[in-house]
């Protein structure tokens, strides 16, 4: 589907997406050149009332197309504040997949750098860049053979055997500078830290859980649904 341009609430709380034309909902329609217009409240041709906004970046990645699984909101701030990323950082990530890690890293630094060897998940990210209108640099490229870059800030790897990639990273990070790895299982994590001595530091090896709350007057309690387990974070350091 195009780019949506519009989030829309119901009453019930469900979100809907509107790119183009008109929207059809079980509240009734609402038409396209009213949705054009409208921002704040909006009314179905059943008279049912619509809260509108202008979608964002967060909105427009909802909607786009997923291929293998995408490292999640929870993870990527923790990788961002963890290793003090800014925005003149120079940053490869390997293991592209539907590109969503690099578009939120994108958008704090243009210097970046990602490589992606399947073709499919190489053409699943292309087109989210392009829908999320930003103009960035991947490689059909296999990290395990090597990295082009130099001087780099950091390296982000979500891939299955990252050790394969540990002397690449050596070479390719500055000094003092973080290798971070996505794994989703304990036996990479000990297979990682066990190859990584003596070349890096390991900062730490982190699990982010996130609970929401339902918040509504007096009734208050945490959602029976969580976000745990996704993966588990290992930070090295170039030494």
């Amino acid at each position: 589907m195009k780019s949506i341009k519009k989030v829309l609430v119901d009453e019930k709380g469900n979100r809907h997406y509107w790119s183009q034309g008109d929207l059809q909902t079980d509240l009734g329609i609402l038409k396209e050149e009213d949705l054009e217009k409208s921002n704040g409240k909006i009314k179905s041709h059943l008279n049912k009332e619509f809260i509108i906004f202008d979608a964002n970046f967060i909105d427009k990645l909802e909607k786009l197309k997923r291929g293998p699984a995408i490292i999640t909101k929870k993870d990527i701030g923790y990788i961002i504040a963890s290793t003090g990323m800014h925005r003149n950082s120079k940053i490869l990530d390997a293991g592209t997949g539907s590109g969503f890690l690099t578009a939120f890293l994108a958008r704090i630094t243009p210097n970046i750098i990602t490589y992606e060897k399947n073709p499919e998940f190489l053409n699943i990210a292309r087109k989210n860049f392009k829908d999320l209108g930003l103009d960035l640099e991947i490689k059909e490229k296999d990290i395990y053979q090597g990295i082009d870059e130099k001087n780099l800030d950091l390296i982000i790897l979500d891939l299955p055997e990252p050790w394969k990639v540990l002397d690449h990273a050596k070479k390719a990070l500055r000094n003092g500078q973080f290798l971070v790895c996505y794994l989703p299982t304990i036996s990479q994590v000990i297979e990682l830290v066990k190859k990584s001595e003596g070349n890096f530091l390991l900062e730490k090896v982190s699990e982010i859980l996130e609970r929401e709350w339902h918040v509504e007057g007096l009734k208050v309690r945490p959602k029976s649904q969580m976000i745990a387990h996704t993966a588990f974070l290992v930070f090295l350091r170039n030494i």
